[in-house]
């Protein structure tokens, strides 16, 4: 990577963001780059790979990595994810630990604390969604999470109403050490157009779909093709799932639930790409993927 040249003062860093599924990680980092990379959902585990984002300002460059929610696997899946949670730890100049602010410490918030109290990495506590609770209660939590580890700083937020997060972004950029701009000021993501689209169409299927479905789904990317002739994409990409049934269910009838899934993806990859789109999927069974090596290598969630 070739440094770009800066000040002697400019600050530059790596973050995680790190805490369990739903806590609001993706929207925080969305909020913060202004653009949507990571994908959003109520549903858990949403986020499956290491994505980083870039932020730059006048004064500093941060680059953060919003990792999978930490919970108690059940899959080789679900080990991936955790695996690629606590590799995220490493190598880093500063962890933001994210909470939901209307729940009390529970069993995962803990586990994690103790995790973040093994590395050397100053960690910053983030109370999230601080917009749905009271001044009073919201006092009880910060003193519940601030006695699960030493951190440097405590910030309260409310990442989808976009409260406090100036003060959190200061706070980021006083820990920050001096250093290079790793990428232009443009650039908002290391990742690849094909991964961020893959991750588009995923979300709609969260979106649209209820408990039977999500956490099977898989996208792939099978052709990128730019028309010559006219400003306009042609995008296929296939839907896996575990279970003939879960390929009824994102079809639906007469295709209805595919074609509102394609629509709403089709959308945001129109506004990612700044072009018109055609988007071609298709919903494949590729049974008990989850727990395939192989099947995890071919999706990349293995290297």
């Amino acid at each position: 990577m070739n440094n770009l040249e800066v000040g002697a003062d400019f600050k530059s860093g790596f973050i995680t963001v790190i805490g369990q599924p739903n806590v609001g990680k993706s929207t925080l980092i969305n909020q913060l780059i202004g653009q949507k990379i990571a994908i959003t959902s109520r549903k858990a585990q949403t986020t499956r790979n290491k994505i980083q984002c870039i932020l730059t300002l006048d004064q500093a460059q941060m680059i953060f990595l919003d990792t999978p929610g930490v919970h108690q696997s059940q899959d080789k899946m679900g080990q991936y994810l955790n695996e690629v949670a606590t590799q995220a730890l490493k190598d880093i100049n500063l962890v933001l630990f994210m909470v939901d602010a209307n729940y009390p410490p529970n069993y995962d918030d803990k586990r994690i604390a103790q995790q973040l109290t093994g590395i050397d990495t100053p960690v910053l506590l983030v109370l999230n969604k601080v917009d749905t609770i009271d001044k009073k209660k919201l006092a009880s939590r910060i003193n519940d999470y601030e006695k699960l580890g030493n951190f440097i700083e405590t910030v309260t937020i409310s990442a989808l109403e976009e409260v406090n997060l100036d003060h959190l972004v200061d706070q980021i950029v006083e820990f920050m050490p001096q250093g290079p701009k790793y990428y232009p000021d443009d650039m908002v993501t290391d990742q690849i157009e094909q991964f961020i689209i893959a991750e588009l169409i995923r979300e709609q299927v969260l979106n649209y779909t209820h408990q039977e479905v999500p956490h099977s789904v898989a996208v792939e990317i099978i052709d990128f093709n730019e028309r010559q002739e006219q400003e306009l994409i042609d995008i296929r990409a296939n839907i896996y799932v575990e279970r003939k049934s879960q390929k009824g269910i994102l079809i639906g009838k007469n295709g209805s639930m595919l074609k509102k899934i394609g629509s709403a993806a089709r959308e945001d990859i129109e506004s990612l790409l700044n072009t018109k789109v055609f988007l071609d999927l298709w919903v494949k069974v590729k049974k008990d993927w989850r727990e395939k090596e192989d099947a995890l290598k071919m999706l990349g969630y293995r290297g």
